[in-house]
Formats: C-alpha cells, structure tokens, sequence
C-alpha cells in the first residue's frame, strides 16, 4: 500500500468536496476499492471514520457562524442517528451467514447508492442548465412547529441514515436534495446544515462500524492527512472556479464508476 499516493488523491478528493459539497464518500470508497484494491467492507468502514473529522469541522465551524438551521439538524438527526446504527446492525447480521459474501455485496449496494444519488443530482444540474425556465412542481415544506412535520423528518432521516451505515455514501449528497426539497433553504444555510447533520450522523456511525472490526488505521490516518487540508484549499477556490461545469463533470464520472459497481462480480 503506497499511503503518500493514498494521502494525495485524499487530498484531491478534499479539493473537489470544498469546492463542490460533493460527498467525500462516494468519492473516497470507489478510490479505496478500484485504486487500492482494499476490501469493501474495510472501504466502508474506514472511509466513515475517516469522513467523520471532515464534517465535524465544517459543521463546527458553520454552527459558530449560525450558518444552519438547528431544527433541521436537530429532527434529522433524531432519524438518521438509530437509522445508520440499524445498517451497522444489519452488517453484523449478515456477517454471522460464512456463505454471504459481504465484500460483494456491499460492492453493489454502494455502486447502487452513489448511482441514485449523482443520478438525481445529475437530472437537478442539467434541468437547471438548460430548462431555468421549466417551474418544476415543489414539494410543500415540512413545518417542524408540528407533529407530521418532525415524524416526516425523522422518516427521512431514518431512510438516509440507514443506507450511510451500509454503504457511507450519501451523508452529504442525498441530505442536501432532501434539505432543499423539504425544508426549502437558502445556500448559505443549506451547506451549514448538510455538515451539521453529517457531522452527528457520522460520529455515531463510526462507533458503529468500530465495533464491526473492519476500521483500518492505516487508511484512516493518510486520508485525514490529505483531505482535511483539501477541504480548506477548495473552499478558498470555490469562489473563483466555475461550479455548474465542474460538478457536470465529476457527477457524470460518478455515474460510470457507481455503474461498474452495482455491476462487479
């Protein structure tokens, strides 16, 4: 294992998440799996742990700018907290049949995982590309002042929060569609938030998969050393590097890597 090229290409993938909120997981687990041939489950596992700093410090450092909405954090959280714990729990129960190969099936699910979420991301960019005119139906905004709205919340959150402990991916991605098609927030507040909730979701989800077994250090470690810093120098790019482009590009790479996946033997 080379972990000077394993703390660059974090380092990359740091740059691309600052500059384009792109979930550092779907990036980071394909790279594990294809470039260093490291197990799926191994993959998964690290890559939460591994994520867990970068979204604690973005999260804190939005929470002291009261750049995030606390009542969007607070009742996904109540969701998407027992949901991930629920699929480290669904792990373990397939760990306990010696005939399930888990490695292969976690390689399809998470390929499954990342082609929902850079498919719908996908569809948003392009209709917003090149039909800014076509008004789109929204969805009616969850009131968190009620009983429907919190238990929907939660829902949603549980949903999320279940196939991020499976698979780790979509910890940022899919909260970010759910937080603007139902709680309909500004830009500013959108990333604090989509941080905020990634940063609890995730610190309880690596305690979950600490206990599969499965968290290699080794990895851990030269991902922080990479991406923590990239995530800083992306941000301070992000206002001068054209968005909608680049995130065309990396989502349509997302597609075929997602597609080789859900599709490996």
């Amino acid at each position: 294992m080379n972990y000077l090229l394993l703390s660059c290409f974090s380092f990359g993938v740091g740059i691309v998440v600052g500059l384009t909120g792109i979930g550092g997981a779907s990036l980071i687990t394909p790279m594990l799996i294809f470039v260093f041939q490291v197990p799926a489950s191994v993959a998964v596992s690290s890559d939460v742990v591994a994520a867990t700093l970068m979204k604690v410090i973005g999260g804190v450092k939005h929470w002291r700018q009261k750049t995030l909405d606390l009542g969007a954090v607070r009742w996904l959280a109540f969701g998407s907290v027992p949901g991930s714990l629920l699929g480290v729990a669904t792990l373990h129960w397939l760990r306990q049949f010696g005939e399930v190969n888990l490695d292969s099936i976690l390689l399809h699910l998470i390929g499954y995982a990342i082609l929902l979420v850079t498919a719908t991301a996908l569809v948003q960019l392009l209709l917003m590309t090149f039909a800014p005119a076509w008004e789109l139906p929204t969805l009616p905004k969850l009131d968190l002042e009620t009983q429907t709205g919190r238990m929907s919340a939660i829902a949603l959150g549980a949903i999320l929060g279940y196939i991020v402990g499976m698979t780790s991916v979509s910890s940022g991605s899919m909260f970010a569609l759910v937080l603007i098609a139902f709680f309909q927030l500004d830009a500013q507040k959108l990333v604090g938030t989509d941080l905020a909730q990634a940063a609890i979701l995730l610190t309880f989800t690596s305690i979950g998969h600490l206990t599969l077994g499965t968290v290699d250090w080794h990895l851990v470690l030269p991902i922080w050393i990479g991406s923590v810093p990239g995530v800083i120098v992306g941000a301070k790019l992000c206002k001068l590097t054209p968005q909608r482009p680049l995130r065309f590009v990396i989502y349509l790479m997302l597609v075929m890597v997602s597609w080789k996946l859900a599709h490996s033997a």
